[in-house]
């Protein structure tokens, strides 16, 4: 079996323990180890702790590129904040910490999902009847700390694991018992959801709410002990305990199974159930799963499987980061800070320290102009250029491109609701990660054809006319402030009835661009077949498959959806802003460097020269501007 370059570090994280292991190939796991998270401070403190204690072969310690974290905690951005545990880290600055090139981190049942199609018969054990169907979809839950919820659905050769978080749906009582311990759990909270009853802190609630429905003082028990007193049979209450744990679990296996329409089977995973043995088998789990009334015959054909397997969550997680490596490695960026680490024997010790800075803070150097990066480096400008060119880029607009291309996948796109109990420091990055999400998927829909056409009708153009309406008319009157600073003929129209007379006046040669979120006013359809009827081409800013995107000659891609009539749409007026931009530094490239300059107010290119350089590069190193239309490029 073939080994892989380097050991990639996997990682399986709880509320109560943290779990590692090396794969050194596929499918092989090397160095277990289990680290209570309680003995260490955070996470890094804890990875550390586990690369400290490996022994190492064969001349002494490996360097590890890749890793992959399944966590027990909803991956939302960057930042990951755990739910059972007090751990909170940014991915992007644990994989610096770390000296990685990849970091992934992902939730841990989506983890276990993706390993699903990979277990052998040996790994799992069926309870009850039924028959799988191949393909179908296949439902996942488990209860440990908390209760874990996913589910696969089988696309093309592949799979899409859905990232959930169906522990915290309402509980719903089945009978008196249960009723009574709803009413006891109401006692101390608020919101009572099936995580609070199945999982290790929700046997000890059963067990007290039982102990009270009896009247009878109890000792405070902990989950494993009332578990071990229950399978031995020892003590009533923790049997009775068990036997209701495993009937509410049953109620939401079948709750799932139903929700996805689960054919391919339900898998039972987490840290409590493989443990209970063939205990399980004889529990009420399938009994209640099957009692769902006039669906009792669709779910009784569900098969339900308990997952023995040990390294299942590992291997789900190395799935998980093989096909990230695969996506990496199908653009020419995603080993760039792997390339620089293996450069820095043959750099001069002016590169070296740029290369130190570029491996320290990638996102920095990503985002600083050229003159920037030389004074945190402390070497010239030229010095930068020959570093990127030491790497076989063209220039720095190269290398960021290439840099951006590697570090983008490590940071998933994502959109985080806004809660009414967050602090003003969690709303705004809540916003600004939205925003910056919606820009990653704008960008890597924008096609090259599609942007040299539109500058080129911009370019040739005897007169440009912007159209707009409502929340919109603002992006129109910017594209016109934009293009008259080039001296071009343009307008910019937001009134419907003003917008008609333009459209009229408009011949042959003359450029009308319309912008529009949702492409279905039929105003503005109105102003596109008058203007093709005058002999104008259009230009439409616009979402794909609307009426808008079907009538312009040219069509630049925004699907962005907001409900306007609950909220302003600003993520969507910010992305039209952004694509008018491209279409400014696009034309202004084309024209000359005193056409950038209006634009960017001037700049020094990437040679360090002023003005009097090339004037792509000079654009590229400019403006955020300029770097997100090099990277669409």
């Amino acid at each position: 079996m073939p080994r892989f370059d380097s050991p990639r570090l996997l990682a399986d994280i709880g509320g109560t323990y943290a779990r590692f292991t090396l794969e050194t190939g596929p499918g092989e796991f090397t160095q277990m180890a289990s680290l209570r998270c309680a003995d260490h401070a955070d996470f890094h403190a804890a990875v550390r702790a586990y690369l400290e204690g490996l022994s190492w072969a064969d001349g002494g310690p490996q360097q590890i590129a890749h890793a992959a974290i399944a966590i027990a905690n909803p991956v939302e951005g960057d930042r990951v904040r755990m739910t059972n545990y007090h751990w909170q880290f940014s991915i992007d600055e644990m994989r610096q910490r770390l000296a990685l090139d990849t970091l992934v981190v992902v939730n841990d049942f989506t983890a276990l999902a993706m390993a699903l199609p990979r277990l052998a018969e040996v790994d799992v054990r069926q309870v009850g009847g039924g028959q799988a169907r191949r393909p179908s979809v296949i439902g996942l839950l488990g209860a440990g700390t908390g209760l874990g919820v996913s589910g696969l659905i089988p696309a093309g050769e592949g799979w899409i694991a859905l990232g959930t978080e169906g522990g915290h749906v309402n509980f719903g009582p089945r009978d008196e018992r249960e009723m009574d311990i709803l009413q006891f759990a109401w006692k101390t909270l608020d919101h009572v959801s099936y995580e609070r009853l199945i999982s290790g802190p929700g046997l000890e609630l059963i067990y007290r709410a039982l102990a009270h429905r009896q009247g009878v003082d109890v000792a405070p028990l902990q989950a494993p002990a009332i578990t071990q007193r229950a399978l031995d049979q020892a003590d009533p209450l923790c049997l009775e305990t068990l036997e209701v744990f495993c009937g509410l679990l049953g109620t939401a296996a079948a709750n799932l199974a139903v929700t996805l329409g689960s054919l391919g089977g339900i898998y039972i995973g987490g840290g409590i159930v493989p443990r209970l043995g063939e205990y399980f088998d004889r529990s009420p789990f399938r009994a209640r799963f099957e009692d769902k009334g006039r669906f009792r015959e669709y779910v009784s054909a569900i098969p339900t499987f308990v997952i023995t397997a040990e390294n299942a969550t590992f291997k789900g997680a190395s799935a998980i980061l093989e096909n990230q490596l695969r996506n990496l490695q199908a653009s020419p960026g995603s080993a760039i800070l792997g390339q620089i680490r293996r450069a820095r024997s043959e750099l001069s010790p002016a590169e070296l320290r740029v290369a130190d800075l570029v491996l320290a803070q990638p996102r920095s150097v990503l985002n600083d102009p050229i003159a920037e990066i030389a004074r945190a480096a402390g070497v010239s400008q030229p010095t930068v250029i020959r570093f990127c060119r030491s790497l076989g880029c063209e220039g720095l607009s190269d290398f960021k491109l290439r840099l951006a291309s590697g570090l983008t996948g490590t940071v998933p796109v994502t959109h985080t609701q806004v809660n009414t109990n967050d602090s003003m420091l969690e709303l705004g990055a809540k916003v600004l990660g939205n925003t910056a999400s919606a820009i990653l998927q704008v960008r890597s829909h924008l096609n090259r054809d599609t942007i040299d056409r539109a500058i080129d009708l911009l370019l040739a153009a005897h007169r440009i006319e912007f159209f707009a309406l409502g929340h919109y008319s603002v992006v129109a009157q910017d594209a016109q402030f934009k293009f008259l600073r080039f001296g071009m003929p343009c307008g910019a129209y937001t009134d419907p009835r003003l917008q008609l007379l333009a459209a009229d006046v408009l011949r042959e040669g003359d450029v009308a661009v319309v912008i529009s979120s949702g492409g279905r006013l039929p105003e503005l359809i109105a102003v596109v077949e008058k203007a093709q009827e005058r002999g104008a081409k259009v230009v439409a800013i616009t979402a794909s498959q609307s009426p808008l995107a079907k009538k312009a000659d040219v069509t630049l891609i925004v699907d962005h959806i907001e409900d306007i009539a609950t909220h302003l749409p600003m993520v969507s007026r910010i992305l039209h802003l952004l694509v008018i931009d491209i279409l400014a530094v696009g034309v202004a490239m084309r024209r000359s460097p005193d056409s950038i300059a209006a634009l960017t107010g001037g700049s020094e290119d990437d040679d360090g020269k002023g003005r009097g350089g090339a004037a792509a590069p000079g654009v590229s190193t400019a403006s955020p501007l300029a770097r997100l239309t090099s990277h669409s490029r």
